[in-house]
């Protein structure tokens, strides 16, 4: 788009403005009856003086007041205020706001907007939504009465985990509702609730059910149409996804402009066919668009691009000319201005800055790749060749899909990395690959739901092209995601702290993972269980920028501690795997190396470089230790950091493992730091062997349930008395150490509380 030469597109300056109103009260809010009286003058004035400015201003008034308005207006904090961070049991009556996601272990969640709440045995009205968790079968719009334990939505205990508390808070949701079986919970009533959320979820049933027909028994495809068509993501595994992500094509399962563009075009064939006038046309398909984007679930992708192309089909009306960048801030102020919090969500950031870019660069950078192939512009056309006039056909739409591709990736560049710590420049040859399928899936899917109610065999006929189709896609996005530095994975922009070495104890309940960070390497000490892999630790270690780890130590076969090894081991594929050598029963340590290459094996003694700052010495156990429990053969490993700074990693070891270690001669056990889980048997961290490593830091793994796997409250008292500072991770979440020339402190990931060690 050529921006000195366009027309005056009056909404985009508009919209900057609500932005900046927005950001004001979200950042540094000032008194809202000031807000009101400023406003209030700029309108008085504006009536006498009119000027751009001061309409500009006055719309920056109106969304700040707005946003401070739907900050403070919000029953859901104030249900929380109420609730306190405490659990407690409540009984609460409401309807189903959210479509219910069904998860493995048969708990469905969804969101439930309030009419009354039971506190105490007095029954009150409230218009709060709350998170559930209900082992029952709700659908939208179903009205319900549960009984279960109300507590706040818990933040992200790691770095890179997903923040669901802020997500949610965005929504005006804080608490969150567990019923913990299918008779704490009554449907009083079916399909109650607004009527267009109620068509369609039922309209989108019926669509998933006639695009999966004939599919069954392929669930990646099935999952890739719905997800396409749908907009139905969640449904989507992991393994299928992040390929996406790492190709720069996840936008495929985003319902936007691509989707609602076929579905426009296709709604306009079907009324040329039946002969309807323009205008009447442009009637139709406008609340069409609008309910397809019900269908897939209200999306802000979606909504922007159905609200732009009722826009331009609306210029149909008037016989006028529509401006897409000036639509396209119209479309932002109305989604603003019913929800001024979607500016802070990553989908309207997303979604914007795509389309803001293709209208913006498109034009420029197509007009760039055009000029190698221009003919001579004073040649006539009947004297170019027609192989030259086919070369220049098929170059041009080359050029378009490239610059369209190249404009989307520079506007998402930047936030790509800050959500998902990703770089993608396979994307431009993937999408320009991968896109003309994805249009043709769609179009089949949608013509599949076009025939099904007069043709079932039609129907099937394009579900099972729509298979070839969909099998390509996976084939091309695995190809591409597989390409050498097609994607790589880099750290969120920061400012660097200065720290040699870094150590960061994830918290992993009953498990443990820790992660080193030394110059040029990345050591992974344990991994969690398959949960924790999945819950946060890949996601931790993609926001660290970690393509591959240098090195992976196991420190024994609990599953707690080793059950996401698998997935490390495939996905990060780490260059050295060092492994207990001790025999125990674990299935999931026997089952870890089957079809790999073998692990190099450690004992006692063993001695070896992570970087060349720091080594690690093997403490316990002895080669070929048995031990009845896997616990008392862990590793305990000590890190020696720049010849100076020492930690003690001990694993589960308990006082057997503490009592072999006492006898070693010297102070080789004495270490700075002091990072420990719990013992089985609930015992370990004993005052003789606190006394010989002698920590001014312990870091301790903690968790309610079971009772052995939380610390001790004598044990805390007796760590602290001893004028040692004790870092429960029930508490602080993951522990962050940095290691500088002469000093090292620990930082808190939930309270960022800070401990600093005393000068060397």
């Amino acid at each position: 788009m050529n921006l000195q030469n366009s027309p005056r597109q009056p909404l985009v300056g508009v919209a900057l403005a609500a932005v900046g109103g927005i950001l004001l009260a979200e950042f540094f809010p000032p008194p809202i009856a000031l807000v009101c009286l400023f406003s209030a003058a700029a309108a008085v004035v504006s009536l006498f003086q009119p000027a751009g400015w001061l309409s500009h201003l006055l719309v920056a008034a109106a969304f700040c007041a707005l946003h401070l308005i739907q900050q403070t207006d919000a029953p859901g904090k104030e249900l929380a205020a109420r609730l306190g961070e405490r659990a407690r049991s409540v009984t609460v009556s409401g309807t189903v706001a959210s479509e219910p996601k069904v998860s493995p272990n048969d708990f469905t969640t969804f969101l439930l907007h309030l009419d009354s709440i039971d506190l105490g045995g007095r029954q009150e009205a409230s218009d709060a939504t709350v998170r559930v968790r209900w082992k029952g079968n709700p659908g939208l719009g179903d009205e319900l009465r549960l009984t279960g334990s109300a507590e706040t939505i818990p933040p992200p205990r790691n770095p890179g985990e997903f923040d669901l508390r802020g997500y949610l808070a965005r929504r005006d949701v804080f608490q969150s509702v567990f019923a913990r079986y299918p008779e704490d919970g009554t449907i009083i009533q079916t399909g109650s609730g607004r009527i267009v959320p109620r068509l369609a979820a039922r309209a989108r049933a019926w669509m998933r059910t006639t695009l999966n027909r004939g599919l069954e028994d392929s669930p990646d495809v099935t999952a890739l149409i719905n997800g396409m068509a749908l907009g139905l993501r969640h449904e989507t595994p992991n393994d299928i996804e992040e390929p996406f992500q790492q190709t720069g094509t996840l936008h495929l399962f985003a319902v936007a402009g691509l989707h609602v563009g076929i579905v426009a075009q296709l709604l306009w064939i079907l009324a040329s066919l039946v002969r309807l006038p323009r205008v009447a046309a442009a009637a139709l398909i406008i609340p069409c668009l609008f309910f397809y984007s019900a269908v897939t679930g209200f999306h802000v992708s979606s909504v922007r691009a159905a609200t732009m192309a009722a826009v331009l089909l609306g210029g149909i009306f008037f016989g006028r000319p529509v401006l897409a960048l000036n639509s396209l801030a119209g479309a932002a102020l109305l989604i603003l201005a019913v929800d001024s919090n979607q500016l802070f969500t990553s989908g309207f950031q997303l979604s914007f800055a795509v389309v803001g870019a293709i209208l913006v660069f498109q034009d420029w950078l197509f007009r760039v790749l055009l000029r190698p192939s221009e003919s001579d512009p004073f040649l006539p056309r009947s004297l170019v060749s027609r192989r030259r006039r086919v070369f220049e056909r098929g170059y041009r739409w080359i050029a378009g899909g490239i610059s369209v591709s190249a404009a989307a990736w520079i506007g998402s560049l930047l936030l790509i990395i800050w959500y998902f710590y990703l770089v993608t420049p396979i994307s431009l040859l993937a999408n320009l690959t991968v896109v003309p399928v994805a249009f043709c899936v769609l179009a089949a899917g949608l013509m599949s739901l076009v025939t099904a109610p007069f043709s079932t065999t039609l129907s099937l006929i394009f579900n099972n092209a729509n298979w070839s189709l969909a099998k390509i896609i996976l084939a091309l996005v695995q190809t591409f995601a597989h390409l050498p530095t097609g994607h790589a994975y880099v750290e969120r922009p920061h400012w660097p702290s200065g720290a040699r070495t870094e150590i960061t104890v994830l918290d992993a309940g009953a498990g443990a993972a820790v992660h080193l960070r030394a110059p040029g390497a990345d050591w992974l000490f344990d991994t969690g269980s398959a949960r924790d892999y999945e819950r946060f630790l890949r996601d931790y270690l993609h926001s660290r920028g970690i393509d591959r780890l240098d090195g992976l130590v196991l420190s024994h076969g609990d599953s707690s501690h080793i059950g996401g090894a698998r997935a490390v081991l495939d996905e990060f594929n780490p260059r050295r795997v060092i492994d207990n050598g001790a025999p125990d029963r674990s299935s999931v340590h026997r089952a870890l190396f089957v079809g790999l290459a073998p692990p190099e094996i450690v004992a006692q003694g063993d001695v070896f470089a992570l970087s060349r700052r720091v080594t690690a010495r093997i403490l316990y156990p002895v080669a070929g230790y048995k031990a009845k429990a896997a616990d008392d053969q862990a590793l305990v490993v000590q890190l020696v950091i720049d010849g100076k700074f020492r930690a003690l990693l001990v694993s589960d070891s308990g006082l057997e493992t503490e009592k072999d270690l006492l006898a070693l001669p010297n102070d080789e056990i004495r270490s700075d730091i002091l990072i420990k889980g719990q013992h089985h048997s609930g015992d370990s961290g004993s005052e003789e062997f606190l006394d010989a490593v002698q920590p001014e830091l312990i870091i301790a793994t903690s968790r309610d349930f079971p009772a052995r796997e939380r610390i001790p409250d004598d044990w805390a008292r007796m760590v602290r008395g001893r004028g040692i500072t004790l870092f429960r991770q029930d508490e602080t979440g993951a522990v962050k150490l940095e290691f500088f020339r002469d000093y090292w402190r620990a930082t808190a990931f939930l309270d960022d509380a800070t401990f600093r060690s005393k000068s060397q």
